[in-house]
């Protein structure tokens, strides 16, 4: 299922997207204080609806704040019809723009173009909680900083948060990392584990779970 958040301090405006978007079959989850919006897992979400005017944090503030921790499409909800403000808006990370007063149709249209494109789209960056794995280059960074992690650290990272609701044990994790002819043994496993943990930790975050008798899992 799409899972879409909706954020607008008008609550007239987000019963409206809510109800627009429910029945094209989309999950929609709204907020009307922007402040809150931090304390969600924004990582659920397949695209993100913000309006610009807010009072205590604006669109364009909260775009910000939240754009390094989500790939998907941000589209503005804005009466702003000015260049200027159009160019802030997508030069600080947003997708798109829906002008106030808005039709139904154009929101849906503009919401389904969005998610179409990235369902065409490969990602090679994933989102896990305040983690951004990339993929492609191995590496995982913590806000804007990269958090250094030898090859097979990594692998152990992106196996267990990739199956982050699974426990492995010590074979099955050397498995995936090193392969069925790895020329280490299975205590490389732990000592591994307990380098990434103080990696991690040194920045307060705590990842890998201990499952006493069965494995390891991602937290």
């Amino acid at each position: 299922m799409i899972n879409i958040l909706a954020v607008d301090d008008e609550k007239d405006i987000l019963e409206i997207v809510k109800k627009a978007l429910e029945r094209e079959g989309y999950i929609v989850t709204t907020i009307s204080d922007p402040i809150n919006v931090m304390e969600k897992n924004l990582s659920r979400f397949q695209l993100i609806i913000l309006d610009v005017m807010m009072p205590g944090i604006d669109g364009f503030s909260l775009c910000r704040e939240i754009r390094n921790r989500v790939d998907c499409p941000i589209l503005f909800l804005t009466a702003k019809t000015e260049e200027k403000d159009l160019m802030t808006g997508l030069g600080i990370g947003g997708d798109d723009y829906i002008t106030k007063p808005f039709g139904i149709g154009e929101l849906r249209a503009r919401v389904a173009a969005h998610l179409r494109r990235e369902s065409r789209e490969k990602k090679n960056v994933v989102f896990v909680d305040e983690l951004q794995f990339d993929l492609l280059a191995k590496k995982i960074f913590y806000g804007e900083e990269e958090i250094i992690l030898t090859k097979s650290e990594y692998a152990i990272c992106e196996y267990l948060a990739m199956n982050r609701n699974q426990v492995f044990s010590k074979d099955r994790i050397y498995e995936h990392v090193f392969g069925f002819n790895g020329e280490s043994d299975l205590s490389v496993i732990p000592e591994h584990i307990k380098n990434v943990r103080a990696k991690f930790q040194k920045k307060g975050l705590s990842v890998i779970a201990t499952k006493w008798g069965i494995g390891y899992k991602w937290e």
